[in-house]
């Protein structure tokens, strides 16, 4: 009897199932650094503890996007092992902080499934949550993935695909638990413009660009324990290995300080696409726009939806061709909500 595992294949899920993932997690100010070494991230909030306390948290949390790659390296080994591309996020919440010490885990639930017409593979949606040691859920997303068949001959399951919200309303998000914004330290937090100074449909872009190195993806995907033979092995696809889209999720995130520096937290995920796979040596640029603004009933602190978009070497510009597909140097569209001073 083989001991290994070979991961899941798309007739192995079915609708309603709960995959409690191996694992836990206790993250430390190790995750922290080594986040701060792999982007060029430098929200005040994450960076300083004593910045963290003037806006009225204990201490500084782990970023929001360190927390969601460690859940979501939990994942990886029963979700998206035998993944051929990961297509899209939705109803993505950060409900706790995460601070050094505390141990996280993930649950997936199958929400989802359709085969595809060529009999090879399907797409899988689950909903994932990450939970600390005391049980609390600190976030949750639903993501789906093109999986491959180990069978051919399987029969295709019953189609069902999930009624998805197309974005978060401002009621459905959680601001930290005492989160103060009223004496917010601009200078220290290296930009002077506040919520009310964004307007819907405004574009910044972010001016800056990066150049990904295979070795620093390489860390990236072992520290957040992401085994997807994409990433690990040349010869699991034509092409070479692919570039972790949660690397360019951050990587964008990081050059959007440059005109968002005080977006501090993220709160909410609407929904993203990885447009195109990522190659290591892509120069990556980043632009945002102002989607919706809201006030939340926190003291000082107000709401930015934000369309992120990264690209291959390009700033602002068209997303899609006239056939509505995204134009090939197009990395990432994502939609996500984020809390700054008013």
């Amino acid at each position: 009897m083989s001991k290994t595992n070979s991961g899941y294949f798309f007739e192995d899920y079915t609708i309603g199932q709960v995959i409690e993932h191996a694992v836990p997690r206790t993250v430390s100010g190790g995750e922290r650094a080594l986040y701060h070494a792999l982007y060029p991230a430098r929200h005040a909030l994450y960076s300083s503890d004593e910045f963290a306390r003037s806006c009225g948290l204990p201490n500084a949390p782990l970023d929001d996007l360190a927390a969601f790659h460690v859940v979501f390296g939990k994942t990886v080994p029963d979700i998206s092992l035998n993944a051929l591309a990961n297509l899209g996020y939705a109803e993505g919440r950060w409900l706790l902080p995460v601070y050094a010490g505390d141990t996280l885990r993930s649950t997936s639930e199958v929400i989802g499934l359709k085969q595809n017409s060529n009999g090879k593979s399907g797409v899988v949606w689950v909903r994932t949550k990450g939970t600390n040691q005391r049980g609390d859920v600190v976030l949750e997303y639903v993501r789906w993935v093109m999986v491959r068949k180990r069978d051919l001959d399987a029969p295709a399951p019953e189609t069902v695909i999930p009624d998805l919200a197309n974005a978060l309303s401002v009621d459905q998000l959680v601001v930290p638990e005492g989160l103060n914004f009223t004496n917010y330290d601009f200078t220290l937090a290296g930009e002077p413009h506040r919520w009310a100074d964004y307007a819907v449909g405004e574009v910044i872009d972010h001016v800056d660009g990066v150049t990904i190195e295979e070795a620093e993806h390489m860390l990236a995907t072992r520290l957040w324990q992401n085994t997807a033979k994409v990433h690990f092995d040349a010869g699991a696809r034509d092409g070479g290995r692919l570039i972790y889209g949660g690397h360019v999720i951050s990587m964008a995130r990081a050059l959007s300080f440059n005109g968002l520096a005080n977006a501090q937290i993220i709160v909410g995920l609407n929904g993203g696409a990885h447009a195109n796979p990522c190659h290591a040596g892509d120069t990556i640029r980043a632009w945002s726009e102002v989607l919706d603004r809201a006030e939340t009933s926190a003291p000082g602190v107000g709401a930015l939806r934000l369309r992120l978009v990264a690209t291959k070497g390009r700033n602002a510009g068209a997303l899609k061709g006239e056939d509505g597909r995204y134009l090939p140097d197009v990395l990432l569209d994502l939609d996500y909500w984020a809390l700054m001073p008013m």
